[in-house]
């Protein structure tokens, strides 16, 4: 028999203890090994905008699992079925985007739990239960499942108090670049505007009692959120640094 896998990753969102983190969006599980010994708390493999696919998923998960990095990963969007096989192929969190109202966390937090609490199908061999091997795994995995809801758009501006009360979203991500299109700046996440919304939106979510997060790859924009009490910050994506390292200019 197998323990449940700890996650590290929602234990430091539940005692609010910053964690710093990497955005993938490349394929090779080589790229997110190497990133898993760089000193990240954490790594985002994101299937939204990037080629990266369930199989890739798993791929990067085995490559990650003997390190101390903890992995999240984000669907395409609000989708159980997706989020299922994300779950059974062993992620622990997951970052679910464009998520509109009080109403759509509740569909991602029935998506995360098994029956009767929520949706998410029965399957015991599967690599979130080790093969069959840890002891009670469907009773006890949202105990260790970390459901990220994302805010941004200015509709979900308005719900971000009726998000953060909604049982079982244990963290609420502030998206700078849709957010910035949705208020009218496409293309400038890093507007005065957009800025001072994203850092009131990150004071409203430490007000409501969850743990803010936030991607910025502007290095003020960064620490002025984790001044506003942002929790889990990243400023690095994995193919804008390489880009920036192979430049020629």
């Amino acid at each position: 028999m197998t323990d449940m896998p700890k996650n590290h990753f929602k234990a430091a969102m539940q005692a609010f203890e910053v964690q710093r983190g990497c955005w993938c969006s490349l394929r090779d599980p080589i790229v997110a090994e190497m990133l898993a010994v760089l000193g990240f708390d954490w790594l985002m493999f994101d299937t939204e905008h990037s080629p990266i696919d369930p199989a890739t998923v798993l791929s990067q998960l085995q490559a990650v699992a003997p390190y101390k990095a903890s992995s999240i990963v984000r669907p395409s969007c609000l989708n159980a079925a997706e989020i299922k096989k994300l779950l059974d192929l062993g992620a622990q969190t997951i970052l679910v985007p464009m998520v509109q109202s009080a109403a759509m966390a509740q569909e991602a937090v029935d998506a995360v739990a098994y029956p009767p609490s929520g949706i998410r199908g029965v399957s015991g061999m599967t690599r979130a239960t080790r093969f069959a091997t840890v002891p009670g795994y469907h009773k006890k995995a949202r105990e260790e499942i970390c459901l990220i809801v994302q805010v941004e758009s200015k509709a979900a501006l308005d719900e971000i108090e009726a998000m953060a009360a909604v049982d079982g979203v244990d963290a609420i991500f502030v998206g700078p670049a849709d957010l910035a299109a949705s208020l009218g700046y496409p293309g400038e996440p890093s507007h005065p505007e957009v800025t001072r919304v994203v850092l009131e939106a990150i004071r409203r979510i430490r007000a409501a009692g969850k743990p803010p997060g936030i991607l910025t790859s502007d290095p003020a924009v960064y620490d002025q959120a984790l001044e506003a009490g942002a929790i889990f910050v990243a400023k690095d994506i994995d193919l804008v640094a390489m880009k920036k390292g192979l430049s020629i200019s």
